[in-house]
């Protein structure tokens, strides 16, 4: 996925730029099938004005349903990307009204990652990067080949832990 060039600095480059993964859309497509469902199934029910108004009102609590558990969490996580940076880790989400969080990676003292069952048959896993914040942990759940994004993000940290030595003339 490719990152916006204007955000990134004179001199900044992406090492790794991800979203959850789809697996994460899973609940959203099972409540989708089962309001159409429920609602096909009810307007097969009686005949007349009373049934219309019935049919009508399946169909509406359908559609707020599935704006509400399906479109909105996909919406969630097709805005949603998580990337990192030679210098930052970098959060950032929304579509109209955005939100973001940044971590200079020199702050950040350990990226580890954790795959339970479910997650090691979709690939994925949760991304721990700690940080010395007063936050100090961000989880990251349902990242995409997960160990191969901890291993590029630790490298890029040991990179920049050799340049401070360096320059430290250590």
């Amino acid at each position: 996925m490719a990152f916006p060039n204007k955000l990134l600095n004179q001199g900044e480059y992406v090492v790794v730029s991800t979203r959850t993964h789809p697996k994460a859309l899973m609940l959203p497509l099972i409540v989708l099938v089962l309001a159409l469902a429920a609602a096909v199934y009810v307007g097969t029910i009686g005949d007349g004005t009373g049934a219309d108004v019935l049919h009508i009102a399946a169909w509406v609590v359908a559609a707020a349903a599935i704006v509400w558990w399906v479109l909105r969490p996909f919406v969630v996580w097709f805005t949603t990307t998580y990337t990192f940076t030679n210098r930052r880790f970098m959060k950032r989400s929304g579509f109209v009204a955005k939100e973001g969080r940044t971590i200079p990676l020199n702050r950040i003292s350990g990226v580890d990652f954790e795959i339970g069952i479910i997650d090691r048959l979709f690939g994925c896993g949760t991304l721990v990067v700690t940080d010395a914040s007063a936050d100090g942990r961000v989880e990251l759940h349902d990242i995409p080949r997960v160990e191969k994004v901890q291993l590029k993000v630790a490298e890029e940290l040991h990179k920049l832990s050799e340049r401070r030595h360096a320059d430290d003339g250590t």
